[in-house]
């Protein structure tokens, strides 16, 4: 939904809002994102590339969550760290990297991931390109945070771990955000004193958008990738890690194989997940989600991030932050870490990296086919087609 052709009662009200949910700062770099999507030189400014600067992040894809959420934390936590910024789209590149100060803007990734300055490269461009650039940047020794989905088919995620493998000093992270927040990290902190299986369900409100929405192209995954993947990775995150295999994956659809569907999952353990997505309309808060989670003794409710409540027999604990965090921050700042001149983090677990991958991978294959599915544990023969039932 394109809110700068709202009316202007719909866009102070939403405004207004959003302010209480987020803050001042961050309502407003949302704000300036709508009209950086928009923004169009009659002649792109100059770059400054100067040989001597200090900076030394890399940013390939400048869409709006890059402008308002990684060049934006990167700005306010760290500084001015943002060297080179690309995107095939000149004017967004240029846009970008006026307001946050990188030294040059590009429509060349070659350009970044050659640049010797460059020790860390954020990657949110179209979904397709995210392991094609996370590939060529491992292998030119740079740090990397690839946004979600951090592959797009199998031949992606097995080149990905081919090239982390060989990688003298691999150093990758992905961008799921939601288990990063104050409150998942204190549900799956939770999550971990209890014992035996789980039921775990979501329901959640996403964007209607256009059919001819780039996320609808055949190479770029649909929603499931786009935006399913998000509590796929959640919902894998909050089974013990030694309890979650053979994975069941049922779909229930209706013509749509990426709208308007739900997934359940058996895990190994007995654990139970559902997840439904809805996409209809656009909802004026933007996405809104709602967990619940059953293990042990205790009893988990979220809602949108705006309230935690614990249960744990006869102890209630409810939660209200003043200002909503999805935990996009933590996710951005924690990849910096991994940059030589931020710190010396590793990155993450190759063996996450895997299972989150074919999770949401044979999550679309479950709800494309319209047929339940089995996911097996990795073996040393990787096989990451599930065995259709």
């Amino acid at each position: 939904m394109d809110y700068t052709k709202s009316p202007l009662w719909f866009r102070a009200r939403k405004v207004l809002r959003y302010v209480r949910l987020y803050g001042v700062s961050r309502t407003l770099v949302k704000v300036r994102g709508q009209y950086h999507m928009k923004a169009h030189y009659a002649q792109l400014p100059a770059c400054r590339e100067p040989a001597s600067s200090t900076r030394h992040v890399g940013l390939i894809g400048c869409g709006n969550f890059p402008f308002s959420n990684i060049a934006y934390y990167l700005s306010k936590e760290v500084g001015p760290v943002i060297r080179g910024a690309m995107d095939i789209d000149p004017h967004r590149a240029a846009s970008l990297a006026e307001r946050y100060g990188a030294d040059y803007h590009t429509t060349d990734a070659a350009k970044l991931l050659a640049d010797p300055q460059i020790d860390l490269v954020y990657i949110a461009s179209n979904h397709a390109s995210h392991a094609e650039y996370a590939i060529a940047a491992i292998q030119a020794g740079k740090a990397v945070h690839i946004e979600k989905p951090h592959v797009v088919n199998e031949d992606q995620l097995k080149r990905l771990l081919a090239a982390v493998e060989a990688a003298e000093r691999p150093r990758m992270n992905l961008g799921f955000n939601r288990p990063l927040s104050p409150f998942g990290k204190r549900i799956l902190e939770t999550l971990e004193g209890q014992q035996g299986a789980s039921v775990i369900n979501w329901f959640v409100a996403g964007h209607e958008i256009d059919a001819d929405h780039w996320y609808f192209h055949e190479a770029e995954g649909g929603r499931v990738l786009g935006n399913l993947c998000h509590w796929t990775d959640f919902s894998l995150r909050m089974v013990a890690a030694e309890g979650r295999y053979p994975i069941r994956i049922i779909p229930t659809r209706a013509a749509a194989s990426d709208c308007d569907i739900a997934v359940t999952y058996v895990f190994g353990d007995g654990s139970i997940g559902a997840i439904t997505f809805s996409a209809k309309g656009h909802t004026f808060e933007g996405v809104r989600e709602r967990l619940n989670v059953h293990k042990g003794n205790v009893l988990i409710s979220l809602s949108d991030f705006g309230e935690l409540v614990i249960d744990d027999v006869e102890t209630k604990k409810r939660y209200r932050p003043w200002l909503r965090q999805h935990g996009q921050r933590d996710a951005i700042l924690r990849s910096y870490t991994m940059s030589t001149k931020g710190g010396n983090a590793a990155g993450m677990d190759i063996n996450y990296v895997r299972q989150t991958a074919e999770l949401f991978l044979a999550t679309r294959v479950a709800l494309e086919d319209n047929q339940e599915v089995v996911l097996e544990a990795h073996s040393a023969a990787p096989r990451l087609t599930p065995r259709k039932v």
